[in-house]
């Protein structure tokens, strides 16, 4: 059986560079914030939908408090010279049964790599594994390159209960 809070796999993005896909821990609380703060005001905003430079305390709780059942969070780790960084990182919270929804950010100076694929794709396992069947996504119309990586994973996009947003939702079973 998969244990989700244990989990850590190592890939090689196509850029050539190892990438550490790890479950998130309270350790990580300092690098959480520092990849925040890394993160430009544009990409906050396409992860939560309003202008946004940094957490308070209560929010930083609850990105971190994560009980690896009903809320499942990875963060993507890369080399910075002779340290690690978060570079981005995704999470799931089950939000009906059988259903979770799924977001992500990925500092702005690694996007494109295929950091936000490999996090989707690891999380797609980590909900297959616990029996989820369905993943979903509110993703704001302008953020493009998302809506690309959900297109991709053969998602159908719907209208969102927000004008500015679209509700994308796949299939996580076999």
């Amino acid at each position: 059986m998969l244990q989700s809070h244990k989990y850590s796999v190592i890939e090689t993005l196509r850029d050539g560079h190892r990438l550490e896909i790890r479950a998130l821990t309270s350790d990580d609380r300092s690098d959480l914030i520092a990849a925040v703060a890394r993160t430009s005001a544009e990409s906050l905003c396409r992860r939560f939908f309003v202008p946004k430079r940094s957490f308070t305390d209560q929010e930083t709780a609850f990105f971190l408090n994560v009980d690896f059942v009903n809320h499942v969070a990875l963060v993507a780790v890369l080399e910075e010279g002779d340290r690690p960084v978060i570079a981005g990182g995704g999470r799931y919270i089950v939000v009906r049964p059988g259903e979770a929804e799924i977001a992500f950010a990925v500092v702005d100076q690694y996007q494109g790599h295929g950091i936000g694929k490999a996090l989707m794709r690891h999380l797609a396992a980590i909900a297959q594994a616990a029996g989820l069947k369905k993943l979903s996504a509110e993703v704001l119309a302008e953020n493009l390159p998302m809506l690309r990586l959900l297109s991709r994973a053969d998602s159908r996009c719907a209208r969102s209960a927000r004008p500015t947003s679209c509700m994308s939702r796949f299939d996580c079973s076999d």
